[in-house]
């Protein structure tokens, strides 16, 4: 193949019309000269003839060359050669700009795919790590804890023991998720999700841990 061909993803013909449009903008082939014929031409490009048909049509249509019965391609000119090269070239210019900017977009489709698993899993590790430091532990509500006779919301119960409530035993019911409003009495039994160190936050209010078999781990989700 010719040197000086275009490396892009024109259709072949394409190629080779800008190939000989180069040659004839260089000087290499003058106004009113013929350049090879054909079957020359599709030797020199390794092509077939029909592609030198469609490539030479292309040069014809831009008024670089002159097809003439019998006589073959004549070059008619020089400046519709370097016209045509340089709307060639914007247009290379604007493919090659929409190909890359193209390739930056899917990277980036990527990463942020990436980014957002990622995140999922540091969350859901952070999340696990979490919950495998605290139990489930209960207490007893004693007569003189500061909380008898407080709402939940009014204890700050959460704020001052790093707990979290999750039921009521009372008189042989189980309030389940008590809301903000539960009034907190006397030998409650108070199922909490809390750290270790709960239990010493919760000598100063007077609650009693029960221990045994009710001071079970918490079951860690997979």
């Amino acid at each position: 193949m010719a040197k000086g061909l275009p490396r892009n993803r024109s259709a072949k013909y394409i190629k080779i019309a800008v190939d000989i449009a180069t040659c004839i903008a260089r000087g290499e082939y003058q106004e009113g000269q013929k350049i090879l014929g054909r079957s020359s031409l599709a030797g020199r490009y390794n092509v077939s003839p029909e592609t030198i048909r469609r490539a030479l049509a292309v040069l014809e249509e831009r008024k670089i060359v002159k097809l003439q019965q019998g006589v073959g391609v004549i070059v008619i000119s020089q400046v519709a050669a370097e016209d045509y090269l340089a709307e060639y070239g914007q247009h290379q210019i604007l493919e090659d700009i929409q190909k890359e900017l193209q390739i930056y977009l899917e990277e980036r489709r990527n990463l942020d795919l990436k980014i957002a698993q990622l995140t999922d899993e540091l969350l859901n590790y952070t999340f696990k790590m979490a919950i495998r430091f605290q139990r489930i532990q209960e207490f007893r509500v004693e007569a003189r804890s500061p909380l008898v006779g407080k709402s939940l919301k009014e204890t700050e119960f959460r704020t001052r023991t790093g707990g979290t409530i999750l039921s009521i035993h009372r008189s042989g019911q189980e309030i389940v998720s008590p809301d903000a409003e539960t009034v907190i009495k006397k030998d409650d039994v108070l199922t909490v999700v809390a750290p270790e160190e709960a239990i010493e936050h919760s000598r100063g209010l007077n609650l009693a841990p029960l221990s045994g078999p009710t001071r079970k781990p918490i079951e860690i989700p997979e």
